[in-house]
């Protein structure tokens, strides 16, 4: 789903259009629940709870089981639900996900009172009886779920409220109430399985207040300057007189430079007694400072304990007076807690890029290549061919042929986009895309029915290939001594052009090229996010890492995965085997992983991750392995494109609300005409000097 903060301008957007469907966006646990009649008359229908992880819970909200048992007595055909399990209290109002909290480890046992009272509100049907209601649209789903389930207020089961239209005044209603945010759906689309895509959209808001530091705690492990802020406001009217309020712990959103400037600064102002009303928990030592600094901070909202939930340093501000910093709490005023629209510059002390410290900076990058007036030739080939449904052959400009078919098959259902939408921009994205897959070898994904059919991996090219399409027989393994496997290679328009027809989405090359494949040019680390993690989340630890690069002296460039996730690339020295650059990655993902435990791990099983955490993997860069390529258009459900970014792109990307839905196979040309070519300084910038790399990372 699309993290949109509030006050920006596509937030808005959404919110005034009539043709949108609205809904609360609840703080709980989303769940998927199994309802089967029972097996003979009189037998009370069996439910099962799964949460989108697959584990059971029925046994931990016995009470929700009950409701739709009850609810569904007369059912004689199963049914899947799709919704959320929250907390609520005694009038059944939804209360914070950490209210829900103690319930999570509940097992078995009588049905005793539990830590606090649970509902589930429904909002889609995925399964009535044998038909699978995944293609259905959303408001037909919709329609037939309302004549199952009641939008009873205070039931255990209850039905999302859901309105067409009339966006802004349930933002307003949203805020008074200290939601957590809306979502907002497209009417006509359907319900895909374990992806995120642009039918469904979250918009949460964000709210930014100004708080005095009251203490800091001490870092885990190698994190240098301090662990987090211990931050607070007054209370009441009176200036000065009052101690602070503790609002909680603000460990995020720092630079390298951040955590060396505030770290000196407030062991500079560091006091023997606590400046707070009552000592704020710490899982760290605590030390205590004169509350004479003052930040600003984002976060989601006050929890039921009135701390910050999701806090992000922004920066200091130098303009406000201490003893002036009160709590501004939106669910007295009935507005958000933020003095200005978040798209807005605050006129705070900003963090400098200038006191960052930088890599070697890169060559300026490469104008936009000219319109090839042969490649847009061939593309009206193409789509003439599509029109018609017809096979044919292109002849490309170097006279090379590429047979094509089927070209008004659809490959990206959601956009409505088809194979012949994918080899017309293989095309036209062949000046960028080709210097980026020249002389590797290719692994081909394949999707001979669109994303949403069966695909599978292929690493031996196909028997039958176009005259002119380079093939070399490469070794799979550096210790094994097999007679390798026929890979496809590389670098013509013809294999780009080909492997489109074979329903290759993506250009997955080797990090090494020939003749010395067991060289890797560079390394990367693949920074995959789990179900739950926002793309905030790793746009932050993506900073994270270009910071400490940037401390290393390393050059590294950035670029949307195409899906959910960010890759970093670091070009390596010529000579370099597979195993130096591994280590090297390790390290320095083991490294962040440690300083930022909460919101990255390099847990390699998927179980023991957090449900929110970005996974920082390092393991791509064994020999053979791949990632898409830079400027590859990529399998998920709005045609995303792996785009490079600057690195001023990521560090603001929380304040502008970046979002891989920003490059698609329908806009990327736009931005390329803009930007050129920002990947090229991967192949003509300086490496890496990985001893001294890695002597920077010995020395701390």
């Amino acid at each position: 789903m699309l993290a949109v903060s509030a006050g920006e301008s596509t937030h808005e957007r959404l919110l005034r259009r009539g043709d949108l469907v609205f809904e609360r966006k609840y703080d709980g646990i989303r769940a998927l629940i199994e309802v089967s009649p029972g097996a003979g008359a009189g037998d009370e229908p069996h439910v099962h709870i799964w949460s989108r992880l697959g584990n059971d819970k029925t046994e931990q909200f016995p009470e929700i089981a009950d409701g739709l048992a009850a609810l569904v007595a007369g059912l004689s055909r199963p049914i899947v639900l799709d919704g959320e399990i929250v907390a609520v209290d005694a009038a059944g109002v939804a209360l914070p996900f950490q209210r829900l909290q103690p319930r999570m480890h509940r097992r078995g046992g009588p049905r005793v009172a539990a830590p606090a009272a649970a509902a589930f509100v429904v909002f889609d049907l995925i399964r009535d009886g044998g038909e699978d209601l995944r293609p259905r649209p959303f408001h037909e789903r919709r329609g037939r779920l309302a004549g199952l389930v009641e939008p009873e207020a205070g039931g255990v089961v209850r039905l999302v409220r859901s309105q067409c239209g009339g966006g802004v005044e349930l933002r307003d209603e949203a805020l008074a109430n200290d939601w957590e945010g809306l979502i907002v759906k497209d009417p006509a689309s359907r319900y895909l399985s374990g992806r995120r895509h642009p039918g469904w959209r979250k918009l949460k808001f964000v709210r930014r207040q100004e708080f005095v530091v009251g203490g800091w705690t001490e870092g885990r492990s190698s994190r240098r300057g301090f662990g987090a802020l211990l931050v607070g406001y007054h209370r009441g009217r009176r200036r000065g007189a009052d101690r602070l309020i503790y609002a909680g712990h603000v460990g995020s959103g720092f630079s390298a430079a951040d955590l060396d400037a505030i770290g000196a600064h407030v062991r500079a102002i560091a006091a023997d007694q606590s400046p707070f009303a009552a000592d704020p928990p710490a899982n760290e030592p605590a030390h205590w400072v004169d509350p004479s600094l003052v930040v600003e901070v984002k976060f989601t909202r006050w929890t039921a304990d009135d701390v910050l939930l999701h806090p992000v340093y922004l920066g200091v501000r130098a303009d406000t007076a201490p003893q002036d910093v009160r709590r501004g709490d939106d669910r007295r005023r009935g507005t958000p807690d933020r003095a200005r629209p978040q798209a807005a510059d605050p006129p705070r002390a900003r963090r400098s890029r200038a006191v960052r410290p930088r890599p070697p900076t890169p060559p300026p990058p490469p104008p936009a290549p000219a319109a090839d007036p042969d490649v847009d030739a061939l593309c009206e080939q193409v789509r003439a061919l599509e029109s018609r449904r017809r096979r044919g052959v292109l002849v490309l400009p170097d006279g090379r042929p590429v047979p094509v078919g089927n070209l008004h098959k659809v490959f990206w259902p959601g956009p409505g986009l088809t194979k012949g939408d994918l080899v017309r921009f293989n095309l036209r994205m062949s000046p960028y895309l080709l210097p980026v897959v020249a002389d590797r070898p290719l692994v081909m994904k394949r999707f001979p029915n669109g994303i949403d059919g069966k695909w599978f991996y292929q690493h031996r090219s196909p028997d039958e290939l176009p005259d002119g399409v380079r093939v070399v027989t490469v070794r799979e393994s550096l210790e094994r001594g097999d007679t390798g496997v026929p890979y496809l290679i590389g670098g013509t328009l013809q294999t780009l052009a080909w492997m489109a027809q074979l329903a290759v989405i993506s250009q997955d090359p080797w990090f090494s090229r020939l003749p010395d494949v067991g060289e890797a040019d560079w390394v990367a680390l693949d920074l995959d996010p789990m179900p739950e993690a926002p793309f905030s989340r790793v746009v932050e630890v993506a900073c994270w890492l270009h910071d400490e690069l940037a401390r290393l002296g390393a050059p590294c460039l950035a670029k949307t995965s195409g899906a959910s996730g960010l890759h970093i690339h670091i070009p390596l020295p010529p000579g370099t085997p597979y195993e130096a650059g591994m280590l090297f990655c390790q390290i320095l993902a083991t490294i962040v992983a440690s300083r930022y435990p909460r919101a990255a791990t390099v847990e390699r099983t998927v179980r023991r991750r957090a449900a929110d955490a970005v996974y920082i993997d390092y393991l791509q860069n064994i020999y053979g392995k791949t990632l898409a390529a830079a400027y590859s258009v990529r399998a998920s459900p709005f045609a995303g494109v792996s785009a490079p970014l600057t690195w001023d792109e990521v560090h603001d990307g929380l304040k502008t609300g970046l979002s891989p839905q920003d490059f698609t196979l329908v806009n990327i040309f736009d931005r390329l005409a803009r930007v050129g070519d920002l990947w090229a300084g991967l192949r003509t910038g300086e490496p890496a000097d990985l001893r001294a790399v890695l002597a920077g990372l010995e020395a701390g």
